[in-house]
């Protein structure tokens, strides 16, 4: 019966969903003309908050390109590899690889989102080296492990409350990731998604006639050049494993200092550092780290050009205040219990327009704290339910799936036809556990 109902939802989005450039140039006019309509904001205004705000996520790009660079050098190290092309044996039938690929992807994800994109796509490409199945649905159920993220252990929201001098400490105080991302509630969604999407994407595989493979010779790396001379001096240090393992080592030795010793927390820039020094100590020589590097570029291209684009559109939406209307209409109709449900929702709709964690919550903390305070809700449950909300949309939001695409090479409106069903059932699930449990 799934098979049915993602079959017209694939058509349809072959048909109609354009590429996530064009996507981000029609999200931007339509964010411009609902402004104009609904906020006091003129045209020349809105045209001015676009452009001034194009270049205010530039550190925050930065941060997401290193996330998803790190993340890839780390998964794509010979370590990794050989990892999951063992994991990749334990599946003998297709039904088995879709259960296989979203169980890692989400255990991936929970670890860090640009770690679990990369390790999913790579997963994926090596159970379609091994088995015949559905390349889409794999690649979708490689992607749906991502919905975990904003509950895992690089979460913005949950890591930026944990923060000392956050924007809303005075508000809030410091709340520890006891109440948020090892709360009770937070683990039954978890394990949740870790009994449901796995059955889910294997409903979704069609019967063998109407499956779509993929051409084996095309998931195959080319092969590295081969000198057939006498190496330089600076070529034998390019390719002298030393100088990776020392810097590796040496990054590693800060990360157990500053955890072990200073008594650090989780945070974006500490998340990077740990998968950079690994991925950099793993490759070992300059050579192996360049290389890696080069194809992570690949798969970070949309962020680069898009992420501008995103910057102006939350500029729009925050100095308008069209996202504060949006928020504040949901969070109108709410009392104590049903808050964190509309805030999912909510931040759902918001994070079509602005796929940031960090800057969804900028945008939605001045109206769900208040909110929260007034009908005296759980606070702890009401951020996490605006980033469950964030993580909840970015399986029909293209921009996220990019790098996973461009790992896969396949287009987004290859796989949102499944994604959309993923979207329906995850939000069912989390809104009753945000809303009962």
């Amino acid at each position: 019966m799934l098979n049915k109902i993602t079959r017209p939802l694939s058509r349809l989005v072959e048909q109609y969903l354009p590429d996530p450039f064009v996507f981000v140039t029609l999200l931007t006019l339509f964010v411009m003309t609902m402004a104009v309509i609904f906020t006091p904001a003129t045209p020349i205004e809105t045209v001015q908050f676009w452009g001034q705000g194009l270049w205010n996520l530039l550190t925050f790009a930065m941060q997401m390109l290193l996330v998803l660079i790190a993340g890839f050098m780390l998964a794509n190290t010979r370590v990794c590899a050989k990892l999951l092309n063992g994991l990749a044996t334990f599946a003998k039938t297709p039904s088995q690889a879709i259960i296989l690929v979203t169980l890692v992807s989400m255990f991936a994800s929970w670890l860090n989102w640009g770690f679990g994109l990369v390790v999913g796509a790579l997963f994926a490409k090596a159970l379609a080296n091994k088995i015949a199945v559905d390349y889409r649905v794999l690649i979708a159920s490689a992607y749906s492990g991502f919905i975990v993220w904003h509950g895992g252990l690089a979460g913005s929201v949950p890591l930026t409350i944990a923060s000392s001098g956050h924007f809303a400490e005075s508000q809030i105080g410091i709340l520890s990731t006891s109440d948020t991302i090892f709360s009770y509630f937070n683990l039954v969604l978890l394990f949740a998604m870790l009994i449901i999407l796995p059955l889910l994407n294997r409903a979704m595989l069609p019967p063998e006639n109407e499956q779509v493979l993929v051409d084996k010779e095309s998931l195959k790396e080319p092969p590295t050049a081969t000198r057939n001379r006498t190496l330089t001096p600076a070529e034998k240090l390019e390719e002298h494993p030393v100088l990776g393992i020392l810097i590796g080592l040496l990054g590693c030795g800060y990360l157990i200092h500053y955890f072990v010793i200073q008594g650090g927390g989780l945070n974006l820039n500490i998340v990077i550092a740990a998968f950079l020094f690994l991925a950099i100590l793993l490759h070992g020589s300059a050579t192996n780290i360049l290389h890696s590097l080069q194809q992570a570029i690949k798969g970070g291209a949309g962020i680069v050009i898009q992420f501008p684009f995103y910057a102006g559109i939350m500029a729009i939406m925050v100095n308008t205040g069209l996202a504060e209307q949006i928020s504040a209409g949901f969070v109108s109709i709410s009392n104590a219990q049903s808050l964190p449900f509309w805030s999912f929702l909510s931040a759902g709709l918001v994070n079509i327009f602005v796929p940031s964690g960090g800057g969804q919550w900028a945008v939605q903390a001045p109206i769900v704290i208040p909110a929260a305070q007034a009908l005296e809700a759980d606070i702890a449950r009401v951020t996490m339910a605006v980033a469950w909300g964030d993580a909840w949309t970015n399986l029909i939001q293209p921009f996220w799936a990019l790098p996973v695409l461009a790992i896969a090479g396949l287009k987004a409106r290859d796989i949102m036809g499944f994604c959309l069903l993923q979207l329906v059932v995850t939000g069912t699930i989390i809104a009753a556990v945000l809303s009962f449990v």
